[in-house]
């Protein structure tokens, strides 16, 4: 009689599977999945239970191969053995098992290659192998495996060109190819993929063109292509892509404009063509509530000159991205009004102020203007921005002191700072003395204000910044001793005070700090630095 075998929910269990268990030949179903705390090998008696159905094996700390005995398992329909700490090869015998259904060996250290064998699995829908040290090419076998509808060979070290065959997966809804060594072109077979919703090939090396094909894939949802080789133009037919969701082109060779069919695409959330040789002009999108993200940022031959005031008008607008396009002038007033959560405006020739209304962009969390030419105070309204967790405003003019940036207010749990980067500006008044018990602070992770004529000592209160793990402030003309709580943090790995007229000696610290974060401060002695004299 059939019969199951399931672990409760929620429960976690040690030790190891017994050898024994090759006896309940009985069993339909096995879920230990999800116990956390399974380790040992996987033994090979599983291969007696020729009546299982369902072998479920996931989220556990197995380690050793997997038994090539499984292919024994005739009547398998579902093999989740993911999330282990599982080596070796893939055996052979897993592409033998005629009812296979889904497959999933992801998130393990399996290595070796996918074999032209996986073309027999002709009942599988789904197949994971992410996050392996798996290699060689995609077999074009892959492509009769007609049923299959999710295939994520994701996060390995597969080499080789895509294969035309992955067009005849007209069941596919989800590919991720992402982070692998591929190369070759996107195949214009992939027009055949007419099921198809995701397509992830971020992090290859693929070169030449979006094929104008991709316009024939009317259901895709999300198009990621970020930081591969891609040249030429973005092809016109990505405007019949009417359900679209997401277009990420970062980080490639392409040229030319973007189609203007793209503003015809309603549900489009996120358009990035960051990095990249685009040239405008940039057509203008009239409203859309779910456009959310525009990145354009680092396409120098865009040349802006100013902000486009068309997208004050894109009332669901989070995040815009316009660094080194070219932009100059002051900020534009309109900004004000916006609910941007992201704003990045770096490496432009922006000048002039940074405005009073700039405490207006309540919805702020992330802020950089660095790499500019403004020139101005922080203005105090600049503490209304309760959200604001990373700010950079490095290699400007700004003048003045730094305490409206530290003792902006917060917005519990929200608002508190992960970064601030004031490098290379012209602030000056020192580095408030109660820069350690700021709301603002207390979870800061990143703190630069180097090469500012700031003066003063180093505050005694910065070793209650317990979270702090990156310190730079070289060049600030600061004086005295560093305060023994702050080379105490345990969370600290860069420190850098380097340029200064810094006395004493260099309290204990349990990082490994270089002698380099510490020199051109004559009166500095200890490690890493000479021994101080007696």
């Amino acid at each position: 009689m059939a019969s199951t075998l399931t672990a409760p929910p929620d429960t976690y269990m040690t030790g190891t599977i017994s050898p024994a268990i090759g006896r309940l030949t009985s069993l339909s179903l096995l879920d230990l999945s999800n116990l956390l705390k399974l380790s040992g090998p996987i033994p090979s008696s599983l291969g007696r239970l020729t009546g299982l159905t369902v072998l479920l094996l996931d989220t556990n700390n197995f380690t050793g191969t997997v038994p090539p005995s499984l292919g024994n398992l005739f009547r398998l329909q579902k093999l989740y053995l993911g999330s282990n700490h599982l080596s070796g090869p893939i055996p052979p015998s897993i592409f033998s098992l005629p009812n296979l259904v889904e497959l999933d060996l992801s998130s393990n250290a399996l290595s070796g290659s996918i074999p032209a064998s996986v073309g027999q699995l002709r009942r599988l829908q789904i197949l994971n192998l992410h996050g392996n040290r798996l290699s060689g090419g995609i077999p074009s076998d892959i492509g009769v495996l007609s049923q299959l509808t999710n295939l994520d060979l994701s996060a390995n070290q597969f080499t080789g060109t895509i294969p035309q065959s992955i067009g005849n997966l007209a069941n596919l809804y989800q590919c991720n190819l992402y982070q692998n060594r591929i190369t070759g072109s996107i195949p214009s077979s992939i027009s055949g993929m007419v099921s198809l919703q995701f397509l992830n090939l971020q992090g290859n090396l693929l070169t030449g063109r979006i094929p104008d094909s991709i316009g024939s894939v009317r259901n895709l949802q999300g198009l990621y292509l970020t930081n591969n080789q891609i040249t030429g133009e973005i092809p016109s037919s990505i405007g019949n892509l009417l359900n679209l969701t997401y277009l990420n082109l970062g980080n490639n060779r392409l040229s030319g404009v973007i189609p203007s069919g793209i503003t015809s695409l309603n549900l489009l959330q996120t358009l990035d063509v960051s990095s990249n040789n685009i040239i405008g002009p940039i057509p203008r999108f009239s409203q859309r509530p779910d456009l959310q993200n525009i990145i354009l940022s680092f396409n120098p031959t865009l040349n802006l000159g100013s902000v486009p005031s068309w997208l004050g008008q894109l009332d669901g607008l989070l995040q815009i991205g316009l660094a080194d396009t070219g932009l100059v002038g002051p900020l534009p007033e309109w900004l004000a009004s916006t609910s941007i959560s992201t704003l990045d405006l770096s490496s432009n020739k922006l000048t002039g102020e940074m405005p009073t209304w700039v405490g207006n962009m309540t919805n702020l969390s992330s802020l950089n203007l660095s790499n500019n030419g403004l020139d101005s105070t922080i203005p105090k309204a600049f503490k209304n921005l309760t959200l604001l967790t990373d700010v950079d405003l490095h290699s400007n003019k700004f003048t003045g002191p730094i305490r409206p940036v530290l003792a902006k207010g917060t917005n519990d749990p929200v608002g508190h700072y992960n970064s601030i980067n004031l490098s290379g500006n012209m602030f000056t008044g020192g580095i408030d003395s109660d820069i350690g018990e700021l709301p603002a602070m207390d979870t800061i992770t990143e703190f630069d204000v180097s090469y500012n004529p700031l003066g003063g000592t180093i505050p005694v209160s910065m070793g209650s910044l317990a979270y702090l793990a990156q310190v730079r402030m070289a060049g600030d003309g600061l004086t005295g001793a560093i305060p023994a709580g702050l080379l105490g943090l345990q969370s600290l790995t860069v420190f850098d005070v380097s340029g200064n007229n810094l006395s004493g000696m260099i309290p204990s610290h349990s990082a490994s700090l270089g002698a380099s974060g510490f020199a051109r401060n004559q009166g500095l002695c200890g490690a890493p630095l000479s021994p101080c004299k007696r």
